[in-house]
This record gives structure tokens, sequence and C-alpha cells, in this order.
């Protein structure tokens, strides 16, 4: 059985301050900085062997943590950076709600059918979470640390179970939240979806 351990970056600048990010980066938080430490120990007696993160500097420094605890090499996939949220970037997540009501609900009930302005297409992102998600089921390793995003986490979970990407944002996961995909071989499982216990 093969354990992939999906891990949400820990808290950034434009978390606490209600960004919308997507492909825009920032640094975490000192709260960001504790909880990264914390996953990192509740992963340590987990076995992984390979950790792979986003490259961006919230999913990076989340990762570099858990890799300085559990003293493994860490690896960059481009192919789990944010999905890019196009010219909304960088705008307050409920202003938007508020000034966009309308566009915003569509976009979070069905993200394939009301795709935000100038968003990623939802057919490169689905091929990248797919590639991945393939490489990750030839690999060797059985116990995998995938540090990520909102959006990309969300959609491993979704293709990967067969929800199909309308329900992308069906799923939730907080900072440092993890989810467990198992692989046997011959589909995926979800054994447990946001464990947030090494919080507590």
């Amino acid at each position: 059985m093969k354990k992939i351990y999906l891990v949400r970056h820990a808290q950034s600048e434009f978390n606490e301050k209600g960004i919308f990010q997507g492909r825009l980066d920032s640094d975490l938080t000192p709260l960001g900085f504790v909880q990264a430490r914390m996953v990192a120990k509740f992963l340590q007696d987990k076995e992984i062997e390979r950790v792979i993160t986003s490259p961006q500097r919230r999913a990076y420094k989340t990762a570099l943590t858990i890799t300085d605890v559990l003293g493994l090499e860490l690896e960059v996939d481009e192919r789990i950076r944010e999905m890019s949220f196009g010219v909304l970037e960088g705008r307050n997540f409920w202003d938007l709600f508020s000034q966009e009501r309308e566009m915003m609900m569509g976009w979070l009930k069905d993200p394939v059918k009301n795709p935000l302005p100038t968003q990623e297409p939802m057919e490169e992102f689905e091929k990248r979470i797919l590639s991945f998600l393939e490489d990750l089921k030839t690999c060797d390793e059985k116990n995998i640390a995938v540090v990520g995003h909102g959006g990309t986490l969300h959609g491993m979970v979704c293709l990967s179970l067969g929800l199909g990407l309308e329900n992308l944002w069906s799923v939730h996961m907080d900072n440092t939240g993890v989810s467990l995909l198992e692989y046997d071989g011959n589909g995926f499982t979800l054994a447990y979806l946001n464990k947030l216990c090494h919080l507590l």
C-alpha cells in the first residue's frame, strides 16, 4: 500500500490578510513557522521516504521545515504550483465576495462551468495534476509527503477519487491540514481529510 500525505502549506502573510493568492507569493507568518514545525513532528513516525513541494515560497518553506525535521532531501515539482486565479489575484477575498458575489458563488459551486476571468484553464490544471498523480503511482517509495496548496491538493483528492474538478471547492484543507491518500495498485482511497490534531 502506498501512502501519500497531502499537506497544505502553513499560514502565509497573505492568508493572514485574506488576500486571494494563486500564483502570487508571500512568506510564512510567525504562526506559520510554528505550524510547519508541528506538522513536521506529526509526520516523524510515518516513515516518510520522499518529500515533494510546490516551488512557491509558502509551500517551499513549510516543506523545508519538514525535511529538516525528517532528515530528508527536498524535491520541487512545478506541477503542484497553485492554480492561477488570473486578474483577481491580490484582491481581498471577502471584498470580492461582497462586490462580485454572483461570480464568486458560481465559481465555488462549479469552477469548471463558471471559471474566473483569466484564471488558468481547468483543462491545463487537470492535465498537470493527473500527470503528477500518475508519477506517484509508479514511484518506488511507499510513504510520500506532498506539500502544496488548497487548489492543487483539492484537485489531487477530486481526480484520484473520480469526483471531477467541478467539486474542487467542496473539499476543504486548513493551513498544515494533513490528508491521506492510499493507493493499492488499482485505485485510490481517502483515509482521512484535513487532520489537524498536531495543532492542538
